[in-house]
């Protein structure tokens, strides 16, 4: 009898094991059928490219898009040559990126260079020169030690923000996006998040006056607005500023293309309507099992289909995805927060130099102007950019970003001739205004939002960290490895592992 039994003990365990006694082992659960993502552009694209990694070749993953593959990573055309109107330029540390173009094949040289100006509506504060040591010195006289110690602070916040790459190399995940800062750099990251940028830097002794004038151009520039955007995006704009930026040849939306394909994940073409919760028979246990159906309008009319698991990679804005949350309990929070609107003019013409204070033309050799905060001027900053391809060639194209769209008198006050443009608006970014309440990561059990870390600052990069999160997080969750989670002082057990 005890041989017979000890015998039948093993099978009594891995009978129980199969009914799910272990939730904690992955491979004891079934994988999921089906994972829908929302949206195609960085977010979506990097998330399909991360969940296929993780979830293995099986799983069926959809990806919904109503427009161009790519979102705000698209290109304008302007006389045949194609610029980029989105995303443009990125960072030499954004390893995700980075490995992107590697796998993908692609090529990235850098951007050109050019001198820069700052201009503040009435003359510039500011002009570079050819020679370095020149720039060096005015800045030193103009700001003292300001700009040396921005660099300074600036690279502490991102090697402490590194950090996120090894932490991502071993699976690690997080719930939240405040959850993730804290993981990175505790209670500082969080106060970066919960105060302008202008008070930021303010209470890390730098200058007022050099706040105002190098770097309330740079958050012009890149996010459309002031010193008034948290300071965690400000921190990320001003290393928006640092050399050794680069971007894609043929457009920074090749990535997007080129991890839809890698992922194996299939494009349906459409608009999504709307979301909602289903209670279904499980025919392989007896049980009930929920699933997400997603409505969407396509080619073929209106359709919907049913997921396991759904990750949103596109802003809850009613303006860029009207998506309704039917039947949730509890419901949905309304996320449709205020977006910036900024619009891209491309003009193929001859600036007027006489309108920046030059009297004579030929003395005027910048490639780019920032602009300080001052009503009267209508325009975020303008400067020379080249098209996706043959970057050296061809005529010069000005880019103008602007609030509003340029009317016919101010661009005759900004160019004395001019032969072609073409105009993208966007609703580019959220419009920041600290303390940020910052969207769930998780919106439901099997529902994740990749685009709630733009509250956080929105970039390319972080778009891609946002969706390896998310990718981990889901994976983690239908296996319930909660140990892979949330877990504390990561970067000092990492460091005894190793």
């Amino acid at each position: 009898m005890a041989a017979a039994a000890a015998r039948l003990l093993p099978l009594l365990l891995l009978a129980c094991l199969w009914r799910g006694a272990a939730p904690g082992t992955p491979e004891l659960r079934r994988p999921p059928a089906r994972i829908g993502v929302i949206g195609a552009g960085i977010g979506g694209t990097s998330v399909a490219y991360f969940l296929r990694q993780k979830f293995g070749k099986d799983v069926r993953i959809d990806v919904f898009e109503r427009g161009e593959v790519g979102g705000r990573l698209a290109s304008i055309n302007l006389e045949g040559k194609y610029y980029e109107a989105g995303g443009s330029v990125i960072h030499p540390l954004n390893l995700h990126m980075k490995h992107f173009v590697k796998e993908l094949g692609l090529s990235a040289p850098l951007c050109q260079g050019g001198l820069m100006g700052v201009y503040n509506g009435d003359e510039f504060v500011f002009e570079e020169s050819s020679w370095y040591i020149w720039n060096f010195l005015k800045l030193i006289w103009h700001y003292g030690l300001n700009a040396l110690r921005m660099y300074m602070w600036v690279e502490e916040i991102l090697d402490k923000f590194m950090r996120i790459y090894r932490y991502q190399s071993h699976d690690y995940a997080f719930s939240s996006n405040e959850g993730l800062l804290h993981a990175l750099g505790g209670a500082d990251f969080i106060q970066l998040l919960n105060q302008t940028i202008d008070e930021s830097m303010q209470k890390a002794s730098f200058s007022q006056k050099f706040i105002n004038e190098m770097v309330t151009p740079v958050m012009r520039v890149n996010y459309g607005q002031g010193t008034s955007i948290n300071g965690f995006v400000g921190v990320v704009s001003l290393a928006g500023a640092d050399s050794g930026l680069w971007s894609v040849e043929g457009g920074n939306k090749l990535v997007c293309t080129g991890l839809l394909s890698a992922s194996k994940a299939q494009l349906i073409p459409g608009t999504v309507i709307s979301l909602e919760e289903k209670t279904r028979q499980n025919g392989r246990s007896g049980g009930t099992m929920k699933q997400y159906e997603v409505l969407y309008n396509s080619t073929a009319g209106r359709t919907s289909d049913l997921y396991d698991i759904i990750l949103i990679a596109t802003p809850l804005h009613r303006k860029i995805a009207n998506i309704t949350f039917r039947n949730f309990k509890p419901p949905i929070p309304d996320f449709s927060s205020p977006y910036q609107q900024t619009v891209a003019t491309f003009v193929h013409g001859h600036i007027n130099a006489s309108f920046f204070g030059y009297q004579d033309p030929s003395q005027f050799l910048l490639s780019a102007i920032f602009t300080t905060e001052n009503p009267k001027l209508f325009i975020s900053s303008i400067g020379i950019v080249s098209p996706v391809q043959d970057k050296l060639l061809g005529p010069p194209v000005w880019k103008v970003f602007s609030p509003q769209p340029l009317t016919k008198e101010q661009m005759n006050m900004l160019f004395s001739s001019y032969d072609s443009m073409a105009v993208k608006k966007w609703l580019a970014y959220p419009h920041y205004s600290p303390p940020e309440k910052v969207p769930p990561v998780i919106l439901h059990d099997q529902m994740y939002f990749v685009n709630s870390i733009e509250w956080v600052a929105s970039a390319m990069e972080m778009s891609a960290i946002s969706a390896k999160n998310a990718a981990l997080l889901a994976y983690h969750r239908w296996y319930n490895k909660e140990d892979m989670i949330d877990q504390e002082d990561l970067h000092e057990r990492l460091k005894t592992e190793l």
